[in-house]
């Protein structure tokens, strides 16, 4: 579900799973960047162990990132 100023797109490699994300986290696109932080980190089972981005969609940038073990 985007909108017309949606900016922000979650990514990751590993499996999403959380009982409050969308049905598909990684294909929606938001708008606001704390609430697309906020659904990424509440996505991870494991932040130790599993990478995932917020990525600003008009210039590419990785405004979060967690970090690789």
């Amino acid at each position: 579900m985007a909108t017309a100023h949606a900016q922000f797109r979650i990514e990751s490699s590993d499996p999403l799973r959380g009982s409050l994300l969308p049905p598909a986290p990684l294909q929606r696109l938001y708008s606001d960047q704390s609430l697309a932080v906020a659904v990424a980190v509440k996505s991870l089972t494991d932040p130790t162990r599993q990478d995932i981005r917020v990525v600003h969609i008009p210039t590419g940038e990785i405004v979060f990132q967690t970090s690789q073990y």
